[in-house]
């Protein structure tokens, strides 16, 4: 089945009836992309039939190999294919505005200037999970990597490198994401033309040739280069420096939504101020426990720095590159999706986020402050790693521990 043209469903879907569907999955998609693409399924492929198993299966793979969050991008794919540019933009906005209002509205209470003592302890309590939830996403992403990867011995030391970065590079950690994308590109060239070289008992037979078809071609240069070179924009300030930030997030955030934890932190502490390292804590676990794609943790960020204003800005900036490269990239996933070039660059990127977002664990660790925090997180990583159970319960029964804890008169961070 080709992705070639929109609009091809069975029947003509009303824009209205794309608006009430994709705001219902916005406002009941808890659990981040898996439940996402199990309530897309079920509503385009299972109950209604308006695109095939192989036309759904095909955008999952195509928005796989695409930098931002994965789930928005099938959400805006399965409006493209049903009423193309607009019906996109429809399907898009209407799934992450639910999650976004309510993130805007619960950064308000846990941000504001003097939240009650119990608010505050639910925030310590739930912030103090999210590097349990930070290692259990990265746990969840290697087995599949492992498997997918040809080369086991250079996935482990991009995973490596992954780590490091996250610990030393700070804002520069998408130049090493992308180096390592352009380094495993650059092995395979070397690998190809070593391989049909003439001559010589034990020369490896010709594979295929390293070459990306369509618009995915100028897509991996933009990455390597001008994405490169605007890292020097860290100088930015106020209302710029939020969309920038913002950019970073929905532009570069390969592996899924977690992978905004590292992008995000050294700026939203450490460069700007905007926020504690304990209110980072609660930003990242609001977007977890919020429906909708867990990159809207990006809002409570650019609330921290310039309330609503902030808030919006940070999303759209967010969001604004997935739009674009599924509309002008959904008539050419199939060649993305055969590109040589592209599954090379992501053999490099794609376990180096994997390391970078276990490795994010460990400032988020050396971010808690309170000694009961350290039980709370021992629990949760009991959970989610020993157990192998929800990331939402897991994060609402901590809250639940931290307002418990207030209530006890323990010592909470105001």
């Amino acid at each position: 089945m080709t992705l070639e043209r929109a609009g091809q469903g069975s029947a003509r879907v009303s824009m209205g009836t794309i608006a009430r569907e994709w705001t219902r999955i916005g406002c009941t998609g808890f659990g981040g992309p898996p439940t996402h693409i199990s309530l897309l399924r079920r509503s385009c492929v299972t109950d209604r039939q308006w695109l095939s198993d192989a036309e759904f299966e095909d955008g999952i793979a195509a928005t796989n190999l695409l930098p931002g969050p994965a789930s928005t991008q099938l959400a805006i794919f399965c409006g493209w294919r049903l009423r193309g540019a607009a019906g996109a933009v429809l399907a898009g906005v209407c799934f992450i505005v639910p999650g976004l209002l309510l993130i805007i509205g619960l950064a308000a209470v846990f941000l504001g200037g003097s939240p009650p003592r119990w608010v505050l302890g639910a925030a310590d309590g739930a912030g103090a999970a999210v590097p349990a939830v930070a290692v259990a996403a990265s746990v969840g992403l290697m087995g599949p990597g492992r498997r997918r990867s040809v080369h086991r011995g250079r996935w482990y030391a991009y995973t490596l490198i992954g780590v490091v970065a996250v610990v030393v590079t700070g804002g520069y950690l998408v130049v090493v994401l992308l180096g390592c994308g352009v380094l495993e590109v650059a092995i395979a060239a070397f690998a190809h033309r070593r391989g049909t070289r003439p001559g010589g008992p034990g020369r490896a037979e010709p594979g295929p040739r390293p070459v990306l078809a369509g618009p995915a071609a100028p897509a991996v240069g933009l990455k390597t280069g001008v994405l490169t070179g605007l890292t020097g924009l860290a100088g930015l300030t106020g209302l710029a420096a939020v969309g920038w930030v913002g950019f970073k997030v929905g532009a570069l955030s390969y592996g899924g939504g977690f992978v905004i934890i590292p992008l995000m932190q050294h700026d939203a502490v450490a460069a700007h101020g905007w926020m504690t390292d304990a209110q980072f804590l609660n930003a990242v676990a609001l977007g977890q426990v919020t429906p909708g794609p867990v990159v809207l943790t990006v809002a409570a960020v650019g609330y921290a720095a310039a309330g609503p204003a902030g808030a919006l800005l940070a999303a759209v900036a967010a969001f604004a590159p997935s739009f674009g490269f599924v509309i002008a990239g959904a008539p050419h996933f199939d060649r993305l999706r055969g590109s040589a070039l592209a599954r090379q660059f992501l053999a490099g990127a794609g376990p180096t986020v994997v390391g970078a977002i276990a490795g994010s664990a460990i400032p988020l660790t050396i971010a808690l402050q309170l000694r009961w925090q350290y039980g709370v997180l021992a629990a949760a990583a009991g959970w989610l790693l020993g157990l192998r159970r929800g990331v939402v319960p897991a994060l609402l029964a901590c809250a639940a521990v931290g307002v418990l804890a207030a209530l006890a008169a323990l010592p909470v961070v105001g």
